[in-house]
């Protein structure tokens, strides 16, 4: 198949791709831009009534110093590890899992108790 700018001398087309390429670019500045002008921080997320009942009843079995928020989804892939959204309030349990591996903790997540990465969450 013939390529539209195969006529033009090399240089030319080469100024014609840098110059789509800085478009593109500078288009998707412009959506990531928007993108986190429209969806809140973490930090400001409302919490749903439902939500809130479970984070005093979190706070009430833990402590508030044990309360973490999920930073990002997680989809857990082993046996015992949680599905979570991002937004989330979980509790700490432990810091490692059951073999000493501190970058996953577990958590319970107002039911259900599981690990999650330690990196995916911030004290809340």
């Amino acid at each position: 198949p013939q390529l539209p700018h195969g006529h033009m001398p090399l240089p030319s087309f080469w100024k014609v791709v840098e110059d789509s390429l800085q478009q593109s670019g500078a288009q998707l500045r412009a959506f990531c831009q928007a993108f986190e002008t429209v969806t809140p921080s973490p930090g400001t997320q409302p919490l749903t009534p439902a939500e809130e009942r479970k984070v005093l009843s979190l706070v009430s079995k833990h402590g508030p110093d044990k309360l973490y928020q999920v930073t990002s989804n997680i989809s857990g892939s082993r046996d015992l590890d949680l599905t979570l959204l991002r937004g989330q309030i979980v509790a700490l349990l432990q810091s490692s899992d059951t073999k000493g591996n501190t970058s996953r903790w577990l958590v319970d997540a107002g039911g259900p108790r599981g690990f999650v990465p330690a990196a995916k969450l911030r004290p809340y």
